[in-house]
């Protein structure tokens, strides 16, 4: 991952919007995401991140 996070992508969870850098409050963010287009992704990745998980913590038990 780029060593410059505060020039990636993020997408803020309370708009909907892709910002670049830190525009918004950590609290309102997920990423960092290496381009625009995965940041306009966020949900869809997040979704499968956490299935993935769920998935292996299953596997586990």
């Amino acid at each position: 991952m780029t060593e410059n996070v505060e020039h990636m992508f993020w997408y803020n969870l309370k708009t909907g919007e892709v910002e670049q850098g830190f525009v918004s409050q950590s609290v309102d963010r997920v990423g960092p995401f290496e381009t625009r287009e995965e940041a306009e992704r966020a949900l869809e990745i997040l979704r499968a991140n956490s299935a993935k998980w769920a998935e292996e913590d299953a596997a586990d038990d």
